[in-house]
């Protein structure tokens, strides 16, 4: 008879991607999974298959949990620029218990240029946010908020690359304050 699993799969691969997210995929060992994520290694192989396996499990986890906050977070915005100012505000804090940054922003510096399963995944990711920031520089362009003297798309690649940067900067000891003073400035290229 079967043993049943003495764990949430949930729980020990929010575990898994924090500790991914913390570290990188070289740097964390089957050790540091077994030790942080509390079950044994047998338990990893026998639900997630392996380490990589597991990596990419924990990084559509942290894919799946952003779109959402975002998501929800553009959707109580009353006005664009405070759907922008909600993402930037999201991009660069961290929350409670959170390690700093973005998982796909470290996976992509860590590994994108030679795994090509891992520039996919980062590429895709970014390109959702890149979606999300055209959707709301247009609305912003169509009720006033914004200029409409340069391409939504164009501005969202720009926006992109910046909160790209914040999330690089927010794994650093860089002040919050300064981080604030960017998206500042990158959200007044949009106004008219």
């Amino acid at each position: 008879m079967a043993r049943s699993k003495e764990f949430e799969e949930t729980e020990v691969l929010d575990k898994a991607m924090k500790l991914f997210w913390e570290q990188g995929y070289e740097k964390t060992s089957m050790s540091d999974l077994v030790e942080h994520m509390g079950i044994h290694r047998r338990s990893i192989y026998d639900t997630f298959t392996d380490k990589r396996t597991l990596f990419f499990k924990a990084m559509e986890r942290f894919g799946n949990r952003t779109d959402a906050k975002l998501a929800a977070g553009v959707k109580q915005a009353k006005t664009a620029k405070e759907a922008l100012h909600f993402i930037f505000d999201y991009m660069s804090s961290t929350e409670e218990g959170e390690p700093p940054g973005c998982m796909f922003v470290n996976s992509a510096v860590e590994m994108a240029c030679r795994d090509e399963d891992v520039d996919a995944k980062t590429v895709g990711a970014f390109q959702k946010v890149e979606h999300l920031l055209v959707e709301i520089v247009t609305w912003g362009q169509e009720n006033g908020e914004f200029s409409s003297q340069y391409d939504a798309q164009e501005l969202a690649e720009y926006l992109h690359n910046s909160l790209i940067g914040i999330r690089v900067m927010a794994r650093t000891s860089v002040p919050k304050e300064k981080l604030e003073r960017i998206s500042t400035m990158s959200m007044l290229l949009l106004e008219k």
